[in-house]
């Protein structure tokens, strides 16, 4: 769409002399462009959508016409600053339906079944706070889903507000991040540790975790029935994962659609999220918010 706005100026002299008149014009285009999908809503109680994604509008540029002879020339209007704009994030309506809780026990998700060209980052604990990673994260514009661990973050909880104004959604990691939780601890146990971070998530972010990562990644039909008790939706695991600046790949040697990537807030953050920009630039993937797609946002 292009707008155009004139501006005429002239001056009237009052003492009968001659009359000169002057006139400059300023013309503009301006832009947007906005996406937007339909969400859907699919069976077993699950409601899918994806949300809209816009692009931000190109600065305006003026442009001063000649002016006339003998006339101090109009000031011309200052070009305002540019405003940074995002990568367009494509919409992609969901073809992949959570599975449901059956008999109390939650699902476990290793990869989305998906034909759109997806792929959704998860970062786990939140040991090491670094500028750097909130700076990384939004250059790169990378929603994700933060499966944080209570312990990890309790020195400075606030830390991860930026990443949750970037788009992304804090999840459940547990209270104490005890890697052999399944084999040492009986439901009772279990449920406790996780309600604790749902309740601390809660308190600090606004909003209950519906997702659940195991610490270490082993579960059991233990595991999935507390994770169903305390709340959530699913247990979240992984086949590809960025580490010690290199990608790791439990299936193939290249991301695939829907394949879900763990990475940690670790002090090698930025060659890990490197690492796995590089691949996911290479596979033509998008960077797509899991709890979208899922419809559990």
């Amino acid at each position: 769409m292009s707008i155009s706005t004139p501006s005429r100026r002239a001056v009237f002299s009052v003492l009968g002399a001659s009359v000169v008149a002057g006139l400059t014009a300023c013309t503009a285009a301006e832009g947007a462009e906005t996406t937007q999908g339909a969400g859907t809503t699919q069976g077993a109680g699950t409601t899918q959508g994806a949300g809209t994604a816009q692009r931000s509008t190109p600065a305006l540029t003026p442009t001063t016409a000649a002016e006339s002879p003998g006339v101090p020339p109009a000031s011309a209007s200052p070009t305002p600053t540019p405003t940074p704009t995002k990568r367009i994030r494509r919409t992609f309506i969901p073809d992949y339906q959570l599975p449901p809780i059956v008999s109390g026990l939650a699902p476990v998700i290793t990869k989305i079944e998906t034909k759109h060209p997806v792929v959704f980052l998860t970062i786990d604990d939140g040991n090491i706070k670094t500028p750097e990673s909130i700076k990384l994260m939004a250059e790169y514009d990378y929603p994700s889903s933060l499966f944080l661990t209570k312990d990890t973050i309790a020195d400075n909880p606030a830390f991860f507000n930026a990443f949750k104004a970037q788009g992304s959604l804090i999840e459940n990691h547990t209270v104490t991040h005890n890697i052999n939780m399944v084999r040492q601890w009986g439901y009772q146990q279990q449920l406790n540790d996780m309600v604790g971070m749902q309740e601390y998530a809660l308190q600090h972010y606004g909003r209950r975790p519906t997702l659940f990562r195991p610490p270490g990644g082993a579960y059991s039909n233990v595991m999935r029935q507390a994770v169903a008790d305390a709340g959530m939706k699913a247990i979240i695991t992984w086949e590809a994962k960025a580490n010690a600046g290199k990608m790791d790949y439990q299936v193939g040697n290249a991301l695939r659609p829907g394949d879900i990537v763990l990475m940690h807030f670790r002090a090698e953050f930025a060659a890990d999220l490197a690492a796995f920009r590089a691949a996911q630039l290479a596979a033509g993937l998008e960077v797509v918010l899991l709890e979208d797609f899922l419809g559990v946002a």
